[in-house]
């Protein structure tokens, strides 16, 4: 979802990334503490529409945001339906949805820059524990973005191989995806190491 930043001129681009992030986490635990029932399924999915139709983002992101994540959220419905019933199902799935949907309207509104410098200054209490907040912000920041990255690696791995018309299989792919991983961690690794960053 760091990689959905939108630029935009609307009431959440506006907000500073602090404020923002924390209104939105309120949001997020106020749907989450709602009782289960369809009500609150209802209820959560008004507040998710509500959010987005502030102007500057809109339902058509709302929509793109649920398509990134629809295998976590067909695997949360077959789990609830499963072991807990309709009911449960429909709550616990749309505050799953809510929480995806509204971490993802921080980052399609706020730049990955702004949103490292919240970070950092969120991170500023472990300065009493000698630990150094840019560097723990500066850890997180690089975890955050290696899982877009290595998804990226993974498609390119798979496009390369239906271009050669190589075989599918997990033993075809898990070789190449594990060369190019490594590749990248070593210059990640060689640009930290020339901004001073041990």
């Amino acid at each position: 979802m760091l990689t959905l930043y939108r630029p935009g001129t609307g009431l959440w681009h506006r907000l500073p990334a602090g404020p923002k992030a924390a209104v939105l986490m309120v949001i997020v635990l106020g749907v989450c503490l709602l009782p289960v029932s369809y009500t609150s399924a209802a209820i959560a999915a008004a507040v998710c529409m509500v959010c987005y139709a502030v102007p500057g983002t809109g339902p058509r992101e709302l929509v793109r945001q649920l398509y990134i994540t629809r295998w976590i959220l067909v695997v949360t419905v077959a789990g609830q339906l499963l072991f807990l019933g309709p009911e449960e199902a429909a709550a616990n799935t749309m505050r799953v949805a809510a929480a995806v949907v509204l971490s993802g309207l921080l980052a399609l509104t706020t730049p990955v820059s702004e949103l490292l410098d919240a970070l950092e200054r969120a991170l500023g209490p472990l300065a009493l524990l000698r630990i150094d907040p840019q560097r723990a912000a500066l850890v997180l920041a690089v975890t955050l973005n290696t899982l877009p990255v290595l998804a990226g690696l993974a498609r390119d791995v798979r496009e390369a191989q239906r271009a050669r018309g190589g075989g599918q299989s997990l033993r075809h792919f898990a070789m190449p995806f594990l060369v190019l991983a490594l590749k990248h961690a070593d210059a990640l690794g060689d640009a930290l190491t020339a901004r001073g960053v041990r």
